[in-house]
């Protein structure tokens, strides 16, 4: 058994952090692969350096400690963090047997979700056509195009999209998905010419504009017209179109306070198909939630809490079923 599993953090900072201190230490902390996240409130400053070098012994291959020092901010949904320990906060996760490679400085990670994203994933089947907005570094994107699926991710951070692009090459699963670099609130509109990043192009396709996108696995196919780029190897202008049918499954870990996307999202997918909305609420406005969706002409199949992130506040997730 290894020292984190038997001694909490808290327990190891007995004689470290004076008595009356101790309740403060932090009961949880995460790690995103060899680094350690931690939240250290402002009355334990002067014990900083302390606590993160006692999380620097807990795991053997632990190369850096952050505090983070700032709840997620902007539209890139990204948290400040302070850099206790070590010199890199560039690393490599592993998670439901998928390689992720991260800065957690720049991008949105949550390892605690790990079991949710693995539910997810044993519920699609080969063939799927799946929406994943604020698609991250790909933690639904990969096991869904893993399971067959193709899938059109869609996320604004720059910096989590060229994450996501070398998360792709990393896992061998470049036929299967698409990633488009924007606002999800401005796609699908007749008049929007947007960014994507389409692996693999051919010379001929380059030249003319003229992209068919088809893949081997699924044998959905989709048509995008080039009408300008910047960079001829890596991102293009383009219109999209979405699918006749709609998307069979849509995926959306939703930021706080974004539930209106949800509407949108449910015009994009077929009927009878899914959409696994996560949103945070209290305990007590989930039979209404559950009553809105319903008028939306959405079922209920499955809901669960999948984490507390505030006093009174848990993260929720819903299976839905378009009717």
């Amino acid at each position: 058994m290894s020292f984190q599993n038997r001694v909490s953090l808290r327990d190891a900072m007995k004689g470290l952090v004076e008595e009356p201190l101790l309740p403060m230490v932090p009961k949880r902390f995460d790690y995103v692969g060899d680094v350690a996240v931690i939240t250290i409130p402002a009355e334990l400053t002067a014990y900083k350096e302390i606590i993160a070098s006692k999380l620097l012994s807990m795991r053997g291959n632990t190369r850096a400690v952050l505090n983070k020092v700032s709840k997620l901010e902007g539209e890139h949904r990204v948290a400040v963090f302070e850099l206790l320990l070590g010199e890199s906060t560039e690393t490599i996760h592993r998670e439901n047997g998928y390689t992720y490679k991260l800065d957690v400085r720049k991008v949105f990670f949550n390892p605690r979700l790990y079991s949710e994203r693995g539910r997810i994933a044993s519920k699609i089947t080969h063939g799927e056509c799946i929406l994943i907005p604020f698609a991250g570094v790909g933690p639904f994107v990969l096991p869904a195009a893993g399971k067959g699926a193709e899938v059109y991710a869609i996320e604004i951070n720059p910096d989590a999209c060229a994450c996501l692009r070398e998360n792709i090459r990393i896992n061998k699963l470049e036929e299967q998905i698409t990633v488009i670099q924007e606002d999800f609130e401005k796609l699908f509109r007749p008049e929007k010419v947007f960014q994507a990043f389409e692996p693999g192009k051919t010379e001929r396709e380059l030249e003319t504009g003229e992209i068919c996108v088809t893949s081997k696995k699924t044998g959905n196919e989709a048509s995008y017209r080039r009408t300008a780029f910047q960079d001829p190897c890596e991102r293009q202008s383009i219109d999209f179109k979405v699918p006749d049918t709609g998307f069979d499954r849509a995926i959306v870990p939703t930021p706080y306070g974004m539930d209106h996307f949800l509407e949108r999202i449910s015009e994009l997918v077929r009927r009878g198909g899914y959409i696994h909305f996560y949103t945070f609420k209290a305990g007590s406005q989930i039979p209404e939630l559950i009553e809105g969706y319903k008028k939306m002409g959405l079922e209920v199949e499955f809901y669960r809490r999948t984490g507390n992130v505030a006093p009174g506040i848990s993260r929720w997730v819903f299976d839905l079923i378009k009717k």
